[in-house]
């Protein structure tokens, strides 16, 4: 008999986004993206269950109008280290952190890192879904995470300058989305590391790991949906809708 697993997405979100203050609540197709967000998660089948992370009164009573489930926590420096905090709460045997500003995030993909968490092996602590880059605005914009990875499919480095640099031919370019999935045991030794320089630097959450030499498995998935960090962001989101 398989032994029974349970799921969870956890959605972060914070009100004080030094690009886009109040970014949950920004309305997209007359509904707040975290509705949005949340939506993706309820369709994805390998879920258990998704709730919203806040540290915010706007956003956790949104939720409660919108009848869905929300966490309140503490201020942390991560969306990460908020998850973790909830993982206090919730039992689970994984967590899936699906970034707050994802509206378009494809259901599938989040069962494939679900999935993949359950193969897991000594390698890596994390996995971290991607996709390839084939707009070279995209390449250039500092908003847009960029990942190298290793022959064993785990992340090298992670930076919001394209990387690798092209300088004897042109490399493939590969986006970090903002979709993590954690193990239980994963997610409590993110929280106990501390922030390294590399990571306070590029402000990239996944870089603790990979600083502290611990494995980020990274999973091609399809997507082709954008991430809203900027108004401008919005815009291009309401007319992909």
């Amino acid at each position: 008999m398989v032994a029974a697993r349970r799921h969870i997405a956890v959605i972060p979100c914070r009100w004080g986004a030094s690009r886009f203050p109040g970014k949950p609540l920004a309305v997209l197709g007359r509904m707040p993206l975290l509705w949005h967000v949340h939506q993706r998660c309820q369709q994805a089948h390998m879920l258990d269950d998704a709730v919203v992370a806040t540290d915010d009164d706007r956003i956790e009573a949104t939720c409660r109008q919108l009848g869905i489930p929300c966490v309140m926590t503490g201020e942390h420096p991560t969306g990460t280290d908020r998850v973790a905090e909830c993982a206090q709460r919730l039992q689970a045997d994984a967590y899936i952190n699906v970034q707050g500003d994802e509206p378009f995030i494809n259901p599938e993909a989040i069962d494939a890192v679900s999935d993949e968490l359950t193969r897991l092996g000594t390698g890596a602590v994390a996995v971290n879904a991607y996709t390839t880059l084939n707009d070279a605005a995209a390449v250039l914009d500092h908003n847009v995470v960029k990942v190298v990875i290793s022959d064993n499919n785990n992340a090298l480095m992670f930076s919001r300058q394209p990387i690798p640099y092209p300088r004897s031919h042109r490399p493939t370019y590969l986006r970090q989305l903002g979709l993590y999935g954690f193990t239980r045991d994963g997610l409590e030794l993110f929280q106990r590391l501390g922030q390294g320089p590399v990571e306070r630097a590029e402000s990239i959450e996944m870089l603790r790991l990979v600083e502290h030499g611990h494995g980020v498995r990274m999973l091609p998935v399809s997507d082709n949906g954008i991430a809203v960090d900027t108004p401008e962001d919005l815009d291009r989101a309401r007319a992909m809708l």
